[in-house]
């Protein structure tokens, strides 16, 4: 199955502060869990986005060099950066050419502005290390890429993407205006890697309600599964996780785009609550991103210490799909259930007319999972 992975030892009674050792050789890769968002995307066939002169000088000057700058909590995060500078082991490798990475500290000229968004961390280990570049082909490739070299909980915000990653190998065009980034962890146990991307999804919608909370209009972004964020009916984000094991460890890269600004080909936050109000506050990406960090080490611990059941309630409550009636088409004709939740692997848990229990299952060929499904009966 796509999602089940054999039984590993068990995690540690702390996993937040478990992160902070890294212990990964080799990349054997495993499956996409899910997929990144389209919405703030266009096909890359498309024409590229306008850039600022920051982006196109310093981010698009070569197409075998990116501008990467970094940016640390407190002085240990830091001198991590400088090491990794001084040693130019960062490394970005996109269809067999070396892209060289010019790494430096941060500067007032960054677009993203990331001594606001430190001022709003409050984790101990999670985003503490922050890595930026105008323009990158993928901040997942950077962050899978680079696993061994940087920190665990490090993470890689981008402007633009021109290789944006998602589903079934889609390649996506993100322009400015979108929340791009990707961020590292680790976890022992194969059995709950296919609920992360659920803790992660929770993350962003949490991370939304609160920074609304002190900028005016709310906003109710819903998930649907497995890893889309929908607002009105119209898809604003996604999530992308992908994990390598080895010696008894699943290292996951996992990301996450978010329409902030651009109105289309759907629409974004801040278009949405200028709707409701005309003298709302924009949302920013360095709030929202020190708000998902925030939320999501605090979800993660108690997902790690307790199981997801213990998120079950706060999940049923943002997804769109308690209740959902489903049409299963099969050889032997159409059969329709209504979803009850989620199965302990992570799939959709539904039942028939006659209360017979099945777990839904993507055929891993359709776009949209929920035209594309095969059900598994449970005992």
């Amino acid at each position: 199955m796509l999602w089940t992975h054999p039984a590993l030892s068990p995690a540690s009674s702390n996993p937040v502060h478990r992160l902070r050792s890294l212990r990964w050789q080799s990349r054997l890769h495993f499956p996409s869990l899910s997929s990144l968002a389209n919405c703030c995307s266009s096909p890359s066939s498309d024409s590229p986005p306008r850039s600022s002169n920051l982006i196109e000088n310093m981010g698009r000057g070569s197409e075998n060099s990116r501008f990467l700058v970094w940016f640390g909590k407190d002085s240990s995060e830091k001198d991590l950066a400088k090491s990794l500078a001084s040693k130019n082991t960062l490394k970005l490798n996109e269809d067999g050419s070396e892209i060289e990475l010019n790494l430096s500290p941060f500067s007032s000229s960054a677009t993203f502005k990331a001594s606001s968004y430190m001022e709003s961390l409050s984790t101990t280990v999670f985003g503490r290390l922050l890595f930026w570049s105008p323009s990158l082909p993928s901040t997942q490739d950077f962050i899978s890429q680079n696993f061994l070299e940087i920190p665990l909980g490090s993470v890689c915000v981008a402007d633009l993407q021109s290789k944006g990653r998602g589903r079934t190998k889609n390649v996506w065009e993100s322009p400015a205006g979108c929340l791009m980034f990707s961020f590292t962890l680790e976890m022992e146990d194969g059995r709950v890697v296919p609920l992360l991307q659920y803790v992660v999804s929770l993350a962003v919608t949490e991370a939304i309600k609160e920074v609304c909370r002190g900028k005016g209009p709310s906003l109710d972004v819903k998930i649907k599964w497995p890893n889309d964020l929908y607002l009105h009916g119209l898809k604003v984000g996604g999530v992308l996780c992908t994990s390598t094991y080895k010696s008894k460890k699943f290292n996951v890269s996992a990301g996450v785009g978010l329409n902030l600004d651009n109105e289309k080909p759907t629409t974004s936050l801040n278009a949405a609550r200028r709707e409701i109000s005309s003298v709302s506050q924009p949302l920013q990406r360095e709030e929202i991103l020190a708000s998902f960090f925030n939320n999501f080490e605090r979800l993660y611990e108690r997902f790690m210490k307790e199981g997801f059941h213990v998120l079950e309630e706060l999940y049923y409550k943002t997804w769109l799909h308690s209740g959902q009636r489903v049409v299963i088409e099969e050889d032997q004709g159409k059969t329709a259930v209504t979803v009850q939740g989620l199965t302990k692997s992570g799939y959709l848990l539904a039942a028939d007319d006659a209360d017979n229990l099945f777990e839904l299952h993507p055929d891993g060929n359709s776009l949209d999972f929920f035209k594309g499904l095969v059900r598994r009966k449970l005992s």
